[in-house]
């Protein structure tokens, strides 16, 4: 598996901004990723150091439009802990134009 195959996608919600001020930041994986798969893919991607990765499965969430019903699709979620030394991740950019 390729690096960006792992790495879909950054999670971008107010617990997970919270995060990132410690240094951990929250992003989907594919299904069948590893911990170590997902530790070399941040490590290649964005040239950082990472410390810790944790893992949780997210179940799809019941939905219903009129009288039909489905489920949204399950997801892997990873929380990367980078090392103290590392550099920041940056998710946002930021534009010159706008300051």
């Amino acid at each position: 598996m390729d690096a960006r195959d792992i790495i879909l996608r950054p999670v971008i919600t107010e617990k997970s901004t919270d995060l990132m001020d410690s240094k951990k930041y929250t992003f989907d994986v594919a299904l069948t990723a590893t911990k170590t798969q997902v530790r070399n893919a941040i490590e290649e991607i964005f040239d950082v150091k990472v410390k810790s990765v944790n893992i949780m499965n997210v179940r799809g969430k019941a939905k219903r439009v009129g009288r039909y019903t489905g489920k949204t699709a399950r997801r892997r979620k990873a929380i990367v802990a980078l090392t103290a030394d590392s550099n920041d991740i940056k998710i946002f950019q930021e534009n010159e134009e706008n300051k």
